[in-house]
């Protein structure tokens, strides 16, 4: 796979979502770990996505395999795992996997109990704060059917860190891999017992919030959070409570040895 490489120190492995690419983790983890020095950041494209060919890849089952093989050959003991969306869907799987291995999970509107769109619980979508920008209606298209806050800066990270990716992705290869989308043996096998992290958004018409909520029992120290004003752009609309949110995870990390 794809992949960029940032920093030294304890490892951190950040898997984006279902179609964008890695500068979507980039663009929210980087600011954030330019304040917190110690950790190497390996932002991979998943198969099908970004850079990333899916050849061979026909279901989540073969993108959490090429997963599981990234991290036996960039990673040597201990790591922290951040997911969002569908990333942290298969982030889910590594830390119950490897329990012993994965030191940390955050998750950013991770995909919750329900895989499939159709079956998930969803607020409606609604628009809770914008400046009134001018977009370009190729940006437009993409980016208000899911801008809880839409503004110009909301807008602009946006057009550099999500819809490059969007763009990238092969259609193809992903409508192939949804067929099987969901994990033949589920993202969770009992509880995990380290330092976790549940972001969520109050407004998140795509994953939502209670879904999520209900993978509670499996993480007993689990931060869980809903944020207001919040849909699944939730770490380009609330910037400043996501990283407040992360580094108390962080620290939790930390603290557990």
């Amino acid at each position: 796979m794809h992949f960029v490489e940032l920093g030294a120190g304890t490892p951190v492995l950040a898997i984006h979502g279902w179609t964008p690419d890695h500068r979507l983790m980039l663009g929210c983890l980087e600011p954030f770990f330019a304040t917190r020095p110690g950790y190497r950041r390996l932002y991979p494209d998943l198969p099908a996505m970004g850079k990333s060919p899916a050849d061979g890849i026909d279901s989540t089952d073969d993108v959490l395999a090429a997963l599981e093989k990234f991290v036996d050959t960039q990673i040597d003991g201990p790591f922290l795992v951040i997911g969002e969306s569908y990333g942290g869907y298969l982030g889910r799987a590594l830390a119950h996997r490897r329990p012993g291995q994965v030191a940390g999970l955050a998750l950013i509107c991770p995909t919750g109990t329900k895989v499939r769109a159709a079956d998930r619980t969803v607020p409606p979508f609604e628009l809770r704060r914008s400046d009134g920008v001018e977009l370009d209606p190729g940006l437009a298209a993409q980016f208000d059917g899911m801008a809880v806050v839409r503004t110009a800066e909301t807008a602009r990270r946006f057009a550099a860190e999500i819809l490059p990716g969007l763009q990238a992705a092969d259609r193809d290869a992903m409508a192939r891999i949804s067929e099987r989308w969901e994990l033949s043996a589920g993202p969770e096998l009992g509880t995990y017992g380290k330092p976790a992290l549940i972001l969520t958004g109050r407004q998140d018409n795509v994953t939502g919030y209670e879904d999520v909520y209900a993978l509670l029992p499996h993480y007993p120290y689990a931060s869980f959070a809903v944020l207001d004003t919040a849909g699944h752009n939730l770490q380009i609309e609330q910037p400043v409570l996501f990283n407040a949110l992360m580094g108390e995870w962080l620290d939790r990390v930390a603290q557990s040895g």
